[in-house]
């Protein structure tokens, strides 16, 4: 039996989550800087099957796909033996990801596992967590006592959003294709029934909002801009359908707006590690909580693919190894 192997999810051409297949590989070899991690649970991002499908334009094949995990640093950095979170920008990009037994990872992206969550629930925390982080902390600068749209806000980066928002003691007002309540806001706006705009002049006295964190964009774009307040700003992480959006230029210089876009794949690993810190702490003082989530094995891992990208799935998926 050759020790040195190990099992990953592999693809050697783009298209849709079928062309995947668990392979066995050699297991990569950490260099300077870096660590190998053996690989408990990893999470999958809906960017993993866009990654996949070949929308991103770095990729290089073949390729293992993934970008979040948590395990076990086995080789290559002072916290041998020890579990760990992280996530990269390069993971299943330039770079073999997550989605195997074990990953080569920057040394610096690596944090300590919060205690208070599973090795499972860690490893879906990245991508979304990071994203919303980067877009409503470090990007918008979301200050107490202001007043946030979220668009998007039942989805995972939304949700991330939501519970941060509500840690920096922002009220939330969250916009989706439903009705129904989602923990963390005190509103949510119909987008497919409701005028995005009115309503939320209707639920700020007609301020408008300080802040708006857009995972949606494409035809919500404008209605987004146009319910913000005076001097407010918009955070843009994604724009579903047409990518190409209009709106009132001569509106929104008058109203002192800004526009800001973010983007996970742009973060550098020091960027990732750091909001990783503050997210260490946000979930070990319970002011975050983590989502739910449900824990596939790993043999079944292109069946969780194909799921995802049918929109079959209500939680987050978790790859386990064990």
């Amino acid at each position: 039996m050759n020790t040195d192997l190990m099992k990953a999810l592999r693809f050697s051409e783009f298209g849709p989550p079928s062309v995947l297949r668990i392979e066995k590989v050699s297991i990569p070899e950490p260099g300077e800087g870096e660590a190998l991690v053996r690989v408990k649970s990893a999470g999958i991002n809906p960017s993993d099957i866009g990654d996949v499908a070949g929308r991103f334009k770095k990729t290089t094949l073949p390729r293992t796909p993934g970008r979040d995990f948590a395990g076990v640093v086995v080789k290559g950095n002072q916290h041998e033996g020890e579990e760990v979170w992280g996530s990269a920008p390069n993971l299943g990009i330039t770079r073999d990801g997550s989605h195997a037994e074990y990953v080569v990872v920057p040394v610096e992206t690596l944090s300590p596992k919060p205690k208070s969550l599973t090795i499972a629930q860690a490893a879906t925390i990245g991508i979304p967590y990071i994203t919303a982080w980067a877009s409503v902390v470090n990007a918008a600068r979301i200050q107490a006592g202001e007043t946030i749209l979220i668009v998007g806000a039942a989805g995972a980066a939304g949700q991330a959003a939501t519970q941060i928002a509500n840690w920096k003691q922002a009220r939330v007002i969250g916009a989706d294709i439903t009705s129904d309540p989602i923990p963390g806001t005190e509103a949510v706006v119909n987008t497919k029934s409701e005028n995005l705009r009115e309503r939320v002049r209707e639920l700020t006295a007609g301020k408008g909002v300080d802040v708006v964190f857009n995972t949606v964009g494409g035809v919500l774009f404008e209605p987004a801009s146009q319910s913000l307040a005076f001097g407010g700003r918009q955070v843009v992480i994604a724009s579903s359908g047409n990518p190409i959006v209009t709106f009132n230029l001569v509106d929104f210089y008058h109203n002192f707006s800004r526009l800001l876009g973010v983007d996970s794949y742009g973060l550098t690993s020091q960027q990732i590690a750091e909001i990783a810190h503050e997210l260490q702490t946000g979930f070990e003082t319970g002011a975050l909580k983590p989502a739910a989530i449900e824990i596939v094995p790993f043999a079944k891992a292109v069946d969780a693919y194909c799921r995802i990208a049918a929109g079959q799935t209500k939680t987050k998926q978790a790859l386990s190894f064990d």
